[in-house]
């Protein structure tokens, strides 16, 4: 077999990775308003169509599709205990000094540059929206990786958003 029979497709991991988000309770429309929240104040004439233009191209990336599939997998093996302890406590609990999420969402944030970087920490800490529900311990379901993943892939759409909107003199 060649390598483009045997090879996933990108179409597939796409519509793998937005299925995935769907599942966990995560709409466009909920990152729409994370990343409208985070350019709000910078352009005020900002609409929530120019977000979600952004966001689909940051769902287009391989390296975010493959985040979203990892992340949630991780997330659904911890719900069902399935991972080896220490793992599975830790995961289970999203132990602060863990770690691991965060650079799964620092894989994303790497292809849209230091402006991902400042915003993903600013939602990280404050946790709007989606984010605070992700957050949430009380539902009995894992996010530990999926809250960091839905963070960084607004952060790089408000950043990809800046880049658009950035004219030299």
């Amino acid at each position: 077999m060649s390598k483009l029979m045997t090879a996933v497709r990108n179409s597939d991991l796409h519509s793998t990775a937005l299925g995935l988000l769907q599942k966990r309770g995560v709409t466009v429309d909920d990152i729409i308003e994370l990343v409208y929240f985070l350019q709000q104040d910078y352009y005020p004439k900002l609409t929530r169509e120019e977000c979600r233009m952004h966001i689909h191209e940051v769902l287009k990336k391989r390296e975010v599709q493959n985040a979203i599939i990892t992340g949630v997998q991780l997330d659904l093996l911890a719900e069902q205990g399935m991972l080896m302890e220490p793992l599975q406590q830790m995961v289970k609990a999203d132990e602060g000094l863990y770690g691991v999420d965060e650079v799964i969402a620092l894989s994303i944030l790497n292809v849209y540059g230091s402006i991902g970087f400042t915003n993903y920490g600013y939602i990280d800490k404050i946790k709007p929206g989606i984010l605070a529900k992700l957050n949430d311990k009380q539902s009995g379901k894992i996010h530990t990786f999926l809250d960091d993943i839905v963070g960084a892939i607004a952060a790089s759409s408000a950043s990809r958003l800046a880049h658009s909107q950035f004219h030299a003199d």
